[in-house]
């Protein structure tokens, strides 16, 4: 059996006025606010890229080829070029 509140207790009577007016006896679901976290946030997976990307730029400047990455890192010639120039990466987001 569903819990429910009474509106009246805890809606100012403004508030409860309109809300009958669009839905008097109606049981309603109220969401929560949308709160979404930026991507990778929570698993971890931005940071990880992060690194990731950080290590390329390091080894490019270093002398690795980017051929050399693309097969170190199994990403493709336009993913490694746009890491070790600055450009957006493929994950999506620009560092």
């Amino acid at each position: 059996m569903s819990r429910y509140t009474n509106a009246a207790e805890i809606l100012p009577p403004e508030l409860l006025r309109e809300v009958q007016r669009h839905a008097a006896g109606k049981q309603l679901y109220v969401p929560s606010p949308a709160t979404r976290a930026p991507w990778g946030q929570h698993s971890g997976a931005r940071e990880l890229l992060r690194k990731r990307n950080a290590e390329i730029r390091r080894l490019y400047h270093s002398g690795s080829s980017i051929r050399e990455l693309m097969g170190r890192f199994y990403l493709s010639y336009d993913s490694v070029r746009k890491i070790v120039h600055g450009k957006n990466t493929a994950s999506g987001f620009r560092e």
